[in-house]
């Protein structure tokens, strides 16, 4: 959420900046020429005023026009700026520099015909930083009110560019010193909003995992969102009660019907000491009452399992999957199945040994169960990035498709396998027992028969 908040603010803010900026830069190259502009409206205003008392008759006027041509190059020279004074017909009164003419079209042009008409020429077109061009402009030189002549100033623009463009450049700059500030704030304000979203997810991900006693610290973000963390750890706590009462129903069910089971069960044998060795139904019977305390002794421990909190230790997954083959190759070699372990020489990973050696003795069991005399069952202990597995492969059956859904539900056994020993509960309660710890187990087929199951243990601690 905070990567899809955060450029939207971040966009937003830059817009407005820019909405803010680009007036103002505008604002600053109108001002940067009209300043130009007045300067030389000045300027021509003074020429004007120096040609208006020169005239062809008085006696004076060639003294006064030198000094007028005079002014005009000490100007031309100390501004670099190309000035002058001509009559209606174009022909120039003074000028400098000397060489220079009134061009034929253009700005200049249309500056002098308007103040032909009596009037300042108007304001020129806004020169911009990255476009070299001149401003021109005009006046006109009255005489007994009309005009004899006009004065034009052409002058370059390059210092006024380099100001608006220094200008601009501090605008700029001012602009994203903003966007930074602007960034952080945004930063730190999505964070502020954002911190019960993260720790609510966090929490939820920790019960998913099975630490049903993980909650939200309710103390920062927007009072919505504290309320939504208070009503998250309300419901958190209801569930837990939940399954709490749930699991100590099934234990306290399980521990309370062992004894009328074990009174039972000794009922059983008295009464077959009055039959006749060999009876059939005696000998169900007895098969059926020691089935079902191994159930009740299964669902006790699936309360257990599913309630416990894992012992997580860095522990070295090869030699305690090393010990677990060695338990199990005796009774391997009684079924007349071979026993193997191969894959890497070591392999670290954050397990509890208990839990681990547990699951990978129901694994282990299951495997010799289903694969027949001659066959074998193999164990590989692998190593990612991520994570450890130890792979068991057997040679038996194996199991359909719609079996594989269904493999590792509590009571679940194939319809093939009814007539084998066991519970159903003995995957379940692995499974109960890995997830503890951030463990994991899969079921997949092995060809071209058989079936591979993959116990994983993380390689980092799920808890931080």
């Amino acid at each position: 959420m905070r990567t899809r908040l955060l450029p939207l603010l971040i966009m937003l803010m830059a817009a407005i900046l820019i909405t803010l900026g680009l007036p103002l830069g505008v604002s600053v190259a109108a001002a940067e020429q009209q300043r130009l502009v007045v300067d030389r409206i000045d300027d021509t205003a003074r020429f004007a005023a120096l040609a208006q008392s020169i005239t062809d008759t008085s006696p004076d006027s060639e003294e006064r026009r030198r000094i007028l041509q005079t002014d005009l190059e000490v100007y031309t020279s100390v501004y670099d700026i190309r000035a002058g004074v001509f009559f209606r017909d174009d022909r120039a009164l003074a000028k400098a520099p000397s060489l220079w003419t009134l061009p034929a079209e253009g700005e200049g042009r249309t500056a002098f015909k308007e103040a032909l008409l009596g009037r300042r020429s108007h304001d020129p077109p806004q020169v911009w930083p990255w476009r070299d061009g001149r401003v021109v402009v005009a006046s006109p030189v009255v005489r007994d009110g009309d005009v004899v002549a006009v004065v034009v100033i052409d002058s370059p623009t390059g210092e006024m560019r380099s100001r608006t463009l220094r200008t601009w450049l501090f605008i700029g700059l001012g602009e994203a010193l903003a966007l930074l500030v602007a960034i952080g704030a945004a930063v730190r304000l999505t964070g502020w909003v954002l911190l019960p979203v993260r720790t609510l997810d966090a929490a939820t991900h920790d019960i998913a995992g099975g630490r049903m006693r993980s909650r939200v610290a309710a103390l920062a973000g927007p009072p919505e969102l504290r309320r939504l963390a208070r009503s998250f750890n309300e419901m958190a706590d209801n569930v837990e009660d939940v399954l709490e009462q749930q699991r100590a129903f099934v234990a306290d069910a399980s521990h309370q019907l062992r004894n009328p089971l074990a009174a039972l069960l000794l009922r059983i044998e008295l009464l077959a000491l009055e039959l006749p060795d060999g009876n059939e139904e005696i000998a169900a019977v007895r098969t059926e009452g020691k089935r079902l305390a191994r159930v009740l002794d299964d669902l006790l421990d699936l309360a257990l399992a599913e309630h416990a909190e894992a012992d997580l230790q860095l522990t070295d997954i090869v030699p305690l999957t090393a010990e677990r083959v060695a338990s199990w190759r005796p009774m391997a070699e009684e079924k007349g199945v071979q026993l193997t372990l191969d894959g890497v020489p070591a392999a670290t990973a954050w397990a509890d040994p208990i839990a681990l050696s547990s699951a990978l003795d129901a694994v282990i069991d299951n495997a010799l169960k289903f694969t027949p005399a001659g066959e074998d069952v193999r164990v590989t202990v692998a190593a990612t990035a991520d994570a450890t597995s130890v792979v068991v492969a057997d040679r038996g059956p194996g199991l359909s498709e719609a079996e594989l859904e269904r493999v590792g539900d509590r009571f679940w056994r194939s319809t093939r396998h009814q007539n084998v020993s066991g519970s159903g509960l003995g995957l379940s309660i692995s499974r109960a027992l890995l997830a503890a710890g951030g463990g994991s187990i899969a079921y997949e087929h092995h060809e071209p028969h058989g079936l591979r199951v993959r116990v994983s243990v993380p390689r980092h601690s799920p808890r931080g």
